[in-house]
């Protein structure tokens, strides 16, 4: 064991008092460790504060599946380990990195609960001072995150509501034209009732209106061409039947696919001298069910926009549950619906393995983790590329990739990435903190990893998750 001179000379402990020095050397072991061995590894209970006695060794983390290297020194009197001994909490219970001898090395292992009580009797002042530090910057740092997220969400809610209000508008507009087109099919209806329609014909007729709106629910989807190819002919049809305006009512009735055929069958039954008035009666029959249809698809999709919302939130369910990955990734790429798929510039590309088991998940915050992938993808793309979102069995491991077509991040800057506070974007447009979330979320939370590949055009972020609760899988 060291003595008290020898540890006088490492600057860390020069100023301790005889007996000070005297208490770590009963209690400190001296380890040798051979060159190419771990010291203490990121993650493992944080039993020991260690000191650099000699030799070299090499400090790491584990960022986006690899280990990255932080720090490389042969000072002696550095330390590492459970550096933070005097706080009695979660965040002091694991090594925060790993250490690894380059060299055949001799480190000072001091037990860090040991150490943590006689540090407090040493220096009262000093724990109260490091603890409020350190406190006062945990606060600051979730004060930061829950700003990332209260912009995130920010920027979600504009979507959402661009997103509803196209639907609302339309379903609007489609009400307010509907009033119209009932109003004039009843004016049409008591013209047809006065004229010389026997009740066989009026019978007749609205059999024919039964028909209309039947195919109008059905109506097939029409090419441009074949759109205007189907008005020229009808169109031709009520020029030849002497009906005004055939030009505004071929549009009409094709949308709806109706077409010569079924104007025949009204012929048939209306005769020459009533068959204009006929063909408006119906035309605004076709055009009422067509509003319907409008009114329909819009409400509908307010509805599946305030699901998807739902969905995203969590708000009604438990946090910690069994879910389904792809609930939640399209929950998510529905609230970016004004910048990506058709509305937007961006192309999504689903490639979904929907054989995929159920997994154990903080649902809420694995949506925040997708959140943070899409929109660095989004900003990364500038409005134009393609967005690919695949899943997949990764060995023990349900994956989920994002992937987009980016410029790509360079080899220094997904080595920091995934550090707090680190950003590239310009001033106020990003914290630096959606990446630090992301990762803390999946492997701090989940106990999974994120792993990183980028080259111009093809930038991937893997999710990997356990299946399994215990993250064993």
């Amino acid at each position: 064991m060291s003595t008290s001179v020898e540890l006088r000379n490492l600057f860390l402990f020069a100023d301790l008092s005889d007996e000070q020095l005297a208490w770590i050397g009963e209690h400190a072991d001296v380890v040798e460790v051979a060159a190419g061995e771990d010291v203490v590894t990121e993650g493992e209970p944080a039993r020991c504060f260690h000191v650099l006695l000699s030799g070299t060794v090499a400090m790491s983390r584990m960022i986006g599946g690899d280990a990255v290297e932080t720090t490389r020194t042969d000072q002696p009197g550095v330390y590492f380990g459970a550096v933070q001994f005097y706080l009695d909490d979660d965040s002091a219970r694991d090594y925060p990195s790993s250490v690894r001898a380059i060299t055949d090395a001799a480190v000072l292992a001091l037990p860090a609960k040991e150490f943590a009580r006689e540090f407090a009797q040493w220096f009262p002042m000093a724990m109260h001072l490091l603890e409020g530090m350190l406190l006062g910057m945990r606060k600051s740092n979730s004060q930061v995150a829950e700003r990332e997220r209260l912009l995130a969400l920010g920027k979600l809610s504009a979507g959402l509501t661009h997103e509803l209000n196209n639907p609302a508008a339309a379903a609007g507009r489609a009400a307010d034209a509907l009033r119209d087109r009932v109003a004039g099919m009843r004016n049409k209806l008591a013209m047809i009732a006065s004229g010389k329609l026997a009740g066989a014909q009026l019978q007749k007729l609205v059999m024919a209106q039964d028909e209309f709106v039947k195919k109008v629910r059905h109506a097939p989807a029409l090419t441009p061409m074949q759109a205007s190819d189907l008005e020229d002919e009808l169109g031709d049809w009520f020029d030849d039947h002497d009906i005004a305006g055939g030009w505004d009512l071929a549009p009409v009735f094709v949308s709806g696919g109706l077409g010569v055929e079924d104007m025949e069958a009204v012929l048939t039954s209306a005769g020459e001298e009533t068959i204009e008035g006929a063909i408006r009666w119906l035309s605004y029959t076709v055009e009422t069910e067509s509003l319907i249809r409008e009114i329909l698809d819009a409400t509908s999709r307010i509805s599946d926009l305030v699901g998807a919302a739902k969905q995203y939130s969590q708000m009604d369910r438990a946090p910690y549950r069994w879910i389904d990955v792809h609930e939640g990734l399209e929950a998510t790429l529905v609230m970016f619906g004004r910048k990506v798929g058709p509305d937007g510039g961006i192309d999504i590309v689903r490639d979904y393995d929907r054989s995929l088991p159920q997994i154990p998940a903080y649902s809420a915050e694995l949506n925040q983790v997708w959140t943070n992938i899409i929109d660095n993808a989004v900003d990364a793309m500038d409005g134009a590329g393609t967005l690919t979102v695949r899943t997949a069995l990764a060995g023990d491991r349900l994956m989920v990739e994002i992937g987009d077509t980016g410029p790509g991040i360079p080899p220094e800057v997904r080595k920091r990435i995934f550090e707090p506070f680190y950003t590239t974007k310009a001033v106020g447009k990003g914290t630096g903190l959606g990446l630090d979330v992301t990762y803390r979320v999946v492997v701090g939370r989940h106990h999974g990893d994120v792993v990183v590949t980028s080259e111009p055009g093809d930038t991937r972020f893997q999710v990997l998750l356990p299946l399994s609760e215990s993250g064993d899988g």
